[in-house]
């Protein structure tokens, strides 16, 4: 994105929506694609992750709908990325409540109403209704997905991959 005009939207995805089983982090599944597939390409990428060991797995619904009182207040981005480093570097629950507000407060959200609305569910039919689109409308199934001008890429991508698209994008984009 550097150099670039573009922006990021971070849209709400459940890989598992209750009540279908979260994974087990020590299960054999997990732990081999972790170590075939995810380990390395952090490390290419330069990215520190681990595989979380909160079990069970948390829900993400909680987390989802921070995030939409994060954009709502401006720091969408920055609480996205507190999320993530707390859950695949730090292995914090992130389906707790008090998680997340610890998160949002360390962004610069106001605790006390980010705490309100997940408990009172302020942003819960939001939340839902943008799932709604992404699953049945998109038929999103997984995970990256990147949506880029007309071109959708799913799966993991390289870099240069996602630099070339967004440039040839941007060429293609009126004024």
């Amino acid at each position: 994105m550097r150099g670039r005009n573009v922006q990021i939207i971070w849209m709400p995805f459940e890989l598992r929506p209750d009540p279908v089983p979260t994974l087990d982090p020590n299960g054999a599944y997990l732990r081999d694609a972790w170590k075939n597939s995810v380990y390395p390409f952090a490390a290419r990428m330069g990215v520190e992750m681990k595989l979380p060991q909160v079990s069970p797995q948390p829900r993400t619904r909680l987390a989802l709908e921070g995030l939409e009182f994060a954009k709502a207040h401006g720091a969408g981005e920055a609480y996205h990325t507190a999320v993530m480093q707390a859950f695949f570097q730090r292995s914090e629950d992130i389906g707790e409540v008090e998680v997340l507000t610890v998160l949002a407060a360390g962004v610069g959200l106001d605790a006390d109403s980010f705490r309100v609305a997940l408990h009172n569910g302020t942003f819960a039919a939001h939340t839902a209704g943008l799932l709604r689109v992404a699953t049945e409308e998109m038929e999103i199934h997984g995970v990256p997905l990147f949506l880029i001008g007309d071109v959708a890429l799913s799966g993991v991508q390289s870099r240069e991959t996602l630099q070339q698209v967004i440039d040839q994008q941007l060429e293609k984009a009126p004024g």
